[in-house]
């Protein structure tokens, strides 16, 4: 699955244009360009499972550097600065890693929309 098959190639390529330079790059920023904001958690998951280069089911600092060659191979790694300040953004537990249930829906989404799949999913369990 390439990234082109849920977000727009024009919004790939805006997002990655607003921080081409060097310590540019701003998360909150950056999904909101790409259009991941408005995606279903589906959707968001099968992002990660991109993301996720060694399918481990976290994202760790190694995977999140390379972070824009995901979206571009043309694109630049992320500077140890924008890593560092990204992974503190998802890894709420100290871990070093960023996993797909919350920590990384923490990241791409406000805390209301987290809070809203939260419930989401809480209702679905229930339902089982």
């Amino acid at each position: 699955m390439a990234m082109t098959d849920i977000l727009s190639a024009k919004d790939i390529e805006a997002a990655l244009t607003s921080c081409q330079a060097a310590d540019s790059f701003n998360y909150k920023s950056f999904f909101s360009k790409v259009g991941l904001k408005g995606k279903s958690t589906d959707q968001v998951k099968k992002i990660f499972g991109i993301l996720d280069q060694d399918k481990s089911g976290f994202i760790e600092e190694d995977e999140l550097q390379l972070f824009l060659q995901n979206f571009s191979s043309t694109a630049r790694a992320l500077t140890a600065a924008e890593t560092k300040a990204f992974m503190a953004a998802g890894d709420t537990d100290g871990d070093g890693k960023i996993g797909v249930d919350g920590k990384f829906f923490n990241v791409v989404f406000s805390k209301f929309w987290f809070l809203q799949i939260c419930i989401f999913r809480l209702k679905v369990n229930l339902q089982h």
